[in-house]
């Protein structure tokens, strides 16, 4: 089935071709889950092939957005951690010459050199405005399995890309993946903690708050359009939520600590631990700031909380116990259990967005590292060790990855790992020290 349909996003005009749907896979007999299965932590990666794209007119200026365009598609794909990116050297193509559509290829040039997939590209660039056709086939069988037209302006070739990256991990995987999310930190590179934001892979990172104090606890709302936040600009610790779009802030200026606010998933509403009751405890709040109900009501500080996908249940730490324990409480009943107990300093919980594992930062042996644990208590994994101290664990829109700030360098870095611990790596670097990463949804429109 061969259909067109127009998208208009910042300019870029999409043309959706060969295949609409999962039912075309079906029809296709090409099952798009048969490739990726994210729950599997001993995961083997896909020999993708991503050869240069073809130029149609072989200006200077479209051989060189060409050959970036390409890298970026293998560099972003090789990021989730799913792909061997096999090198161009071995290729048996030329991208000039030889065919990019399914009569032209030999598909066994590309199984010789190890390729289970292959990504080919035609690439046109006129006075600033640039046109791809990207497909992705299937070597084995011999199939393209999906095909995109995409045009822009020269500066929307990264959301192109992405775009299509989206498009590949949704028909391998059934996930959106990545690259359409943003991360926020805190650094004090500036000379105070103020909250930053890149993007998923550390590109184009931003200053986001310039309050000239400690700035601390950046939480996104779902659809990205909020950001809540603690900052002692006011001379002690307040909440403070910021509409983005509109640059407008809103304080909850109670008494006492304000702080760890977690958005309640698809809704304008979050949680955040408030201590003018005297204890610190968790309490509910509109998205303007207003209370709406206290959640935990125990002696003790009860801080941190992270949502169950479906916001019907909460993760917290508390030190009901004696020493600081991660807890689930759920919505309705009220019922809490007590979710960790090896080690003896268990903190800042992180729920899954698949909504079966939590992760965390424990610290033992003069070391903080991250473990998950799924939410039933069972099995805790540590994903970090001999390493520096390794904290504030945040999950990626799709549960395929973990950022967190690690010391393994000397000073603070943003680190990003697969779920089950693989493929470590700093996101990015830059002056003074970044710590407590918080990963957004895929929200941010590519």
């Amino acid at each position: 089935m061969i259909f067109r349909c127009l998208q208009r996003s910042a300019h870029i005009i999409i043309s959706c071709i060969l295949i609409a749907s999962g039912s075309s896979f079906a029809q296709s007999g090409i099952d798009p889950y048969d490739y990726i299965d994210i729950s599997n932590p001993f995961l083997r990666k896909i020999p993708l092939a991503i050869p240069l794209f073809k130029n149609e007119t072989g200006t200077t200026e479209e051989a060189r957005l060409s050959k970036t365009s390409a890298e970026l598609l293998a560099d972003s794909l090789e990021f989730t951690g799913y792909f061997k990116i096999l090198d161009r050297r071995a290729f048996l193509f030329e991208p000039q010459s030889d065919g990019i559509l399914t009569p032209q290829i030999n598909f066994s040039n590309w199984t010789v050199v190890g390729a289970e997939l292959l990504i080919t590209g035609l690439f046109k660039e006129n006075n600033g405005n640039i046109a791809m056709e990207l497909r992705l086939f299937d070597t084995f069988k011999g199939q393209r399995i999906l095909g995109k037209k995409y045009s822009g302006k020269t500066g929307d070739q990264r959301r192109i890309i992405h775009r299509f990256c989206s498009e590949v991990m949704q028909y391998l995987n059934g996930s959106n993946g990545v690259f359409a999310s943003k991360i926020a930190f805190v650094s004090n590179g500036s000379g105070n903690k103020e909250i930053y934001s890149c993007e998923f892979d550390g590109y184009d990172p931003r200053q986001m708050t310039r309050n000239h104090s400690i700035t601390l606890f950046p939480a996104w709302s779902s659809n990205g359009r909020y950001l809540a936040y603690t900052s002692y600009k006011q001379g002690k610790p307040d909440l403070f939520i910021k509409n983005l779009p509109e640059m407008q802030e809103t304080s909850v200026d109670s008494k006492g600590l304000n702080i760890t606010p977690a958005w309640v998933p698809g809704k304008f509403e979050l949680a955040a631990t408030l201590s003018f009751s005297g204890d610190q405890e968790i309490y509910l709040l509109t998205g303007s700031g207003k209370i709406i109900k206290r959640l935990t009501n125990m002696r003790g500080s009860d801080i941190s909380p992270t949502w169950s996908p479906d916001g019907k249940k909460f993760a917290f730490v508390s030190n009901r116990s004696g020493n600081p324990q991660v807890y689930i409480q759920d919505m309705v009943s009220g019922k809490v259990r007590r979710l960790t107990y090896e080690g003896n300093y268990n903190t800042q919980p992180s729920w899954s967005p698949r909504g079966d594992k939590i992760a965390y930062a424990s610290f033992g042996d003069d070391r903080h590292n991250i473990y998950v644990i799924d939410v039933e208590g069972r099995q805790p994994l540590q994903l970090t060790s001999e390493a520096g101290d390794n904290e504030a664990p945040s999950w990626s829109p799709d549960g395929s990855l973990i950022v967190f700030s690690s010391t393994r360098e000397g000073p603070s870095r943003i680190y990003v790992m697969t779920a089950s611990g693989t493929d470590q790596r700093r996101l990015l670097t830059l002056n003074g020290e970044q710590t407590n990463p918080k990963w957004s949804m895929n929200d941010f429109k590519n």
